[in-house]
């Protein structure tokens, strides 16, 4: 029956604000329109109508130069951007030939100690043209001033370059554990990052503030928001205390979160961190730039809802968790691959990951609207529940004193663990489902057939070190030891330590060199809880 004949005005699959100029006076104010404050609906006018979100796949193994071809390959098939994941460690800040790297060098990311494994990561990549984010966090510092040398050697401008590290330290002590020094020095590492980029990079995101970990290690939806923006104060804090004015740093700031499998609850929940977070913005940090009140933010499907069991149903659930993504208005996505429960991704099925987002961007007609479930009583329901529940929890995190002194008592980690623990007994008592797991399961299934999976030859830690070893005999090392004591000299002041690490680089010190100065300085943390 023709929509006139119901009562239901016509309305362009392209334009949303005809419904929204017939809402009742008042509804329209709480709703409030995309692209304005306190943008609940998104944070852009016209959200996916003239192009859709970034399509930056997450990916890196093995050596730099296996990972540039993966790189290229997905650029090739329409990828829009890069996201580099690191090997454990370059996430620890040390060198292949260390002795805890045995057995993990290049296993869960690509390996990366000098300039030289930069450069060959990005060779024939314009960093110009595409921007790249990059998952580090206690050696940010050390990888972006990489990446910056890297793009310095194309000849491409400091300011021309753009992209994002992760940089979010306190998430490590939450949830995640890839940390190496104490909170208060870290803190100093990051908004010394802060205030070099907003001097000489200013494209660039300085921090990607994470729920996705949080979430991963077992957080309900309203504790991801509340943790995360929790974070974010604390890095807003730490950078007015720093001197910066809260208008220069805040524009910069991004958030990564997870998608998980419950669309309407996911959906909501984007749209109540965005609200929540412009109020902190606007109302606590009295930030007057609306830039400064915009929640920018990453996507990423679930890794922890992958099954082992049937992998060929995590295409499914990917498909699902990158549509609660987009409903929610995310900036930018990055979908799992299927084979994920079972080992690093293979070129097939990274490919099929992409696939995903071409199809859900292409042919399923989402993008047609501005905020398709604005106005949903059930989604603003959910909007205004998870948004209440995520503020009584900030409010008990103000009340420990922030988020660096949660993170401190264990508060954060004791929530989380609970909530874990819920969602593990709900699982093994059957109120919930999971398909294929504890429920519908098949003895034979076809969809239990053997998946290819990517293994990674342990042959790469002897190549890695032999390369290593190779490159500190080619270089002057009595240059790189004056430039790491310049840099133990910084440290034990107040100078931003950016242009040492800068300097330490360009005379070929190694990552786990310049970490080490730092690691003496400062010494590690040890969890107190």
């Amino acid at each position: 029956m023709p929509s006139q004949l119901l009562g239901i005005p016509e309305v362009s699959m392209v334009e949303t604000l005809p419904l929204f100029e017939s809402l009742p006076e008042g509804y329209k104010e709480r709703l409030g329109r995309p692209g304005e404050y306190p943008f609940t609906r998104g944070i852009y006018p016209r959200m996916y109508l003239d192009r859709p979100w970034t399509m930056r796949q997450y990916a890196g193994f093995s050596t730099a130069r296996e990972s540039n071809a993966r790189y290229r390959y997905l650029l090739s098939q329409g990828q829009t951007g890069l996201s580099v994941a690191f090997d454990l460690p370059t996430q620890l800040g040390m060198d292949p030939d260390h002795p805890l790297a045995v057995g993990e060098v290049g296993k869960v990311g690509v390996s990366i100690a000098t300039l030289e494994d930069m450069k060959t990561l990005f060779a024939g990549i314009p960093l110009d043209k595409v921007t790249t984010s990059m998952t580090i966090n206690a050696p940010a510092m050390m990888l972006l001033a990489f990446y910056l040398l890297t793009a310095e050697e194309q000849g491409v401008p400091w300011d021309q370059v753009g992209g994002t590290i992760q940089n979010d330290i306190l998430k490590e002590y939450i949830a995640r554990g890839t940390y190496i020094y104490p909170p208060q020095p870290s803190m100093r590492l990051i908004t010394d990052i802060f205030a070099f980029c907003a001097e000489h990079v200013p494209k660039w995101n300085t921090i990607s503030i994470s729920g996705y970990h949080i979430r991963e290690a077992g957080s309900t939806a309203a504790q991801e928001i509340a943790f995360t923006l929790a974070d974010g104060k604390a890095y807003v804090r730490a950078a007015l205390e720093a001197g910066l004015a809260v208008d220069r740093i805040a524009p910069r700031l991004s958030f990564f979160f997870a998608a998980h499998s419950d669309i309407l609850e996911e959906a909501a929940k984007f749209r109540a961190a965005r609200r929540m977070w412009a109020r902190i913005m606007r109302e606590e940090f009295g930030a007057q730039d609306p830039k400064s009140w915009m929640l920018r933010f990453h996507t990423q499907t679930g890794g922890s809802t992958l099954t082992a069991q049937e992998p060929l149903n995590n295409v499914v659930r990917t498909a699902f968790e990158a549509l609660a993504a987009v409903l929610g208005g995310t900036q930018s996505l990055h979908t799992n691959a299927y084979d994920e429960a079972l080992g690093l991704p293979t070129e097939k099925s990274a490919l099929l990951a992409l696939r995903t987002q071409q199809i859900l961007a292409y042919e399923s007609g989402i993008t047609r609207a501005v905020d398709p479930l604005g106005g949903s009583f059930y989604v603003e329901h959910l909007t205004d529940t998870l948004e209440a529940q995520a503020q009584d929890y900030l409010e008990q995190v103000e009340r420990l004193g922030g988020a660096v002194a949660a993170v401190e008592v264990g508060f954060f980690q004791r929530e989380i663990e609970e909530a874990s623990w819920q969602f593990q007994r709900e699982v093994e008592t059957g109120q919930r489902i999971i398909v294929g797991v504890n429920k519908f399961v098949s003895p034979n299934s076809p969809l239990e057939e053997a998946t290819p999976i990517q293994r990674i030859d342990d042959a790469i830690n002897r190549t890695r070190q032999e390369e290593i070893r190779r490159f500190r005999e080619a270089r002057d090392g009595q240059s790189v030891r004056i430039a790491l004591e310049a840099l133990r000299t910084a440290a034990r002041g107040t100078e931003n330590l950016f242009p040492y690490v800068l300097e330490a680089f360009r005379r070929r010190a190694t990552l786990g060199e310049v970490c080490g100065v730092l690691r003496e300085e400062w010494g590690e943390y040890q969890p107190a809880y």
